[in-house]
């Protein structure tokens, strides 16, 4: 496992805000920094952090929040085009079908809830994430990818992404597992619920990221057959992707 330090917070109105790069590839090579970025919702930022991300050359804000999402918190950024890659957050609408019902769910059957939540984001939103790839690989200026907590749709992408540079399960988990430490969960976003709901909901564990990766590998064989099928990235733009964000200029070889 190749792993990098808890990064340092780089935005004051952007806490789960990171560079994707430092990792090592189980080939040794390093996946290029301050190239994609990752983070939460980016509707609270500062003058300063405006200035920051200028100076990181951030031209894109790839934004997989769901409609709702977008017109509570909008933004726009000066000079960073916003691209719209919607995944609706099918958790928030089946917990509140569940309180309509009165029912409240225990911590074990949130955690299954979430579960499933990744499922969906495997057998159901795979084009939109291969669309959140090519965009990577068509606009090679740095670029950043959010959703509001920058933990699950976030987690996710930034799992594939990794995965498709041949990047480890383990050092992925790491980077997944870095929101626990760095997001600063807001009320305003959570909404009412039980505390011991809300905690589930706005944090991440291993057993999430990992429903994912066993979807993968149980109904797609594979995370190299996933990327190529169902998520529709090429193994041409798969190598090109790998010279992109590799250091060395070389393609990986696990994907």
């Amino acid at each position: 496992m190749r792993m990098n330090p808890v990064p340092i917070a780089l935005l004051q109105g952007a806490s789960n805000f990171r560079d994707v790069g430092g990792y090592r590839n189980a080939d040794g090579r390093r996946v290029r920094r301050g190239h994609v970025f990752r983070s939460d919702h980016l509707a609270g930022l500062t003058d300063e952090d405006l200035v920051r991300l200028q100076s990181l050359g951030i031209g894109h804000s790839l934004d997989f929040r769901g409609a709702a999402e977008y017109t509570a918190t909008p933004y726009a950024i000066p000079g960073v085009q916003r691209v719209a890659l919607t995944i609706e957050p099918t958790v928030i609408a089946r917990m509140q079908s569940l309180v309509a019902q009165g029912i409240v769910p225990t911590t074990e059957e949130t955690v299954d809830l979430m579960r499933e939540t990744y499922r969906d984001f495997v057998n159901h939103n795979a084009t939109t994430f291969g669309r959140f790839l090519k965009h990577l690989l068509e606009q090679p200026t740095p670029q950043v990818f959010h959703c509001t907590a920058g933990k699950d749709r976030t987690g996710f992408a930034a799992a594939l992404l990794l995965s498709a540079l041949g990047v480890d399960r383990a050092t992925i988990e790491h980077d997944y597992l870095l929101t626990n430490q760095l997001y600063k969960r807001d009320a305003r976003m959570e909404g009412q619920g039980h505390p011991h709901v809300m905690k589930v909901l706005w944090q991440v564990q291993p057993e999430f990221l990992q429903a994912a990766f066993d979807a993968v590998d149980a109904q797609h064989g594979g995370m190299r057959d996933y990327l190529h099928g169902a998520v529709g990235l090429s193994p041409q733009e798969t190598k090109a992707l790998q010279q992109l964000m590799l250091e060395d200029g070389h393609a990986g070889a696990t994907a």
